[in-house]
Formats: C-alpha cells, structure tokens, sequence
C-alpha cells in the first residue's frame, strides 16, 4: 500500500523518511512525505492551503492513502475544530480536529473519505513531543548525560509525552531548546530529531504516545 502523508516541514519529513518509513515498509506499507507549501516555509501553515494540497493528493492517487502530520501546536484559527478542542485532553482533542478536518476535506471531494482513503492526523503536541518517549536517547544524542532526568521530570510533571502544553516556553521543543539550545531543526546530517527517534525507536514511541499510536496502527493495518 502505498501512502502519501502531508507534513509540516523538513523535521517531520526526515522523521518519516530516516524512522517510520523503514518499519511500516517491512509491513508492506510505504510512506512518501511531502513538505506542504512552498520550499523553505516555516509552519503556521494555513488550513486552506493543506486542505488544497490534501484534495489534490487525494484526486492524483486514487489507489493511494492519503494521510498527514502537522503540529497542533501553531495551528492558527483557520483550521477547523481549533477553537473547539482548546482546554480539552489530546485524545478529545485530537477526536474534534480529525473529524473537522475529515469534515472539510470531504466537501472538497463530494464523497465519504473519513474512513476509506484519507486518514486525518495532528500531533500532540509538537512532533517533538515524541522524542521524550527517550530521554535517556535524548540526553545521549546531545551529550548531556545530565539532562536525562530532567527530561523524565517533564515528562512526569505534564502526565506524559503527548501532554507535554503548547505555550510558547512550555511547547516540546521549546522545552528542548531552554536545555539545549543548539537543538536543531530540519533534515541536515547536524539535525536532532530523527536522530534521536532512530536512537528510541518505534516501538517505545508507541508506547509513550497513545494517540501517535492509534495513527500509526492505522497505518499499518493497510499493509494487510
């Protein structure tokens, strides 16, 4: 099966590209990322421009899943079920934005695609989140052995890695940042993230990370 997914940016590419894509393709299921807009964005994507690039995937491959990855944190208030799932847990969130934005997608199409070829994905909160599925990995990959334990504390004090808020100081990688500051963004051979995810692997991630987990299994399922 093959599977368009609609990202964010360069760190949600190489994250697919370098981790996810090697385990699902072992199942059959092979993921193609494809960064939203134009070269060199920077998030804050507006919905209208995914909700272009979603119907346009979607008409192009009818014999593919179409899915996508992009940030809860930054979404602007032109995404639809946003202002409905603020204050809510992830899991009742993330339950609102998937069937708004199943919702408008399916205008664009004229059919029912929330079940069949598109399957709607925001992570909570920040693709980064993820990565304190191991902070033992983290603090290794930055060489700062002492940063492990306070990166398991951020992790107990919010009740878990998708909890991990989306305030400007207290967003995932912004949390990173203030310890690290030279964490690096992107897909470059000197870029974290997928480092980092290779080092936990997909497994843990899925296990620290419930909703990323639904999604994923979702995925895997169409292997057969």
């Amino acid at each position: 099966m093959r599977v368009l997914v609609l990202v964010e940016g360069p760190t949600e590419r190489a994250i697919i590209d370098n981790v996810f894509a090697p385990y699902l393709g072992a199942k059959n299921v092979f993921l193609y990322p494809r960064v939203v807009g134009k070269p060199g964005h920077k998030g804050g994507n507006k919905f209208g421009v995914v909700r272009r690039e979603l119907a346009n995937l979607i008409k192009q491959e009818p014999n593919s899943v179409v899915t996508m990855l992009f940030d809860y944190y930054g979404l602007d208030d032109s995404w639809p079920g946003l202002s409905e799932s603020k204050g809510k847990s992830p899991g009742t969130a993330l339950a609102i934005m998937k069937t708004s934005i199943a919702g408008a997608v399916r205008e664009d199409m004229k059919s029912d695609l929330s079940h069949t070829r598109f399957i709607p994905y925001v992570q909570f909160f920040e693709i980064e989140g993820l990565l304190f599925a191991g902070p033992e990995e983290m603090a290794k990959v930055f060489d700062r052995p002492g940063l492990e334990t306070t990166f398991k504390q951020i992790v107990t004090d919010c009740g878990g890695c998708e909890r991990i808020n989306d305030c400007y100081d207290t967003a995932p990688s912004n949390r990173i940042k203030s310890y690290f500051p030279q964490y690096r963004k992107g897909r470059s051979v000197n870029a974290h993230a997928s480092r980092i995810a290779q080092h936990i692997g997909v497994e843990r991630i899925r296990e620290q990370c419930p909703n990323f987990n639904e999604w994923f299994t979702s995925l895997e399922q169409r292997g057969g």
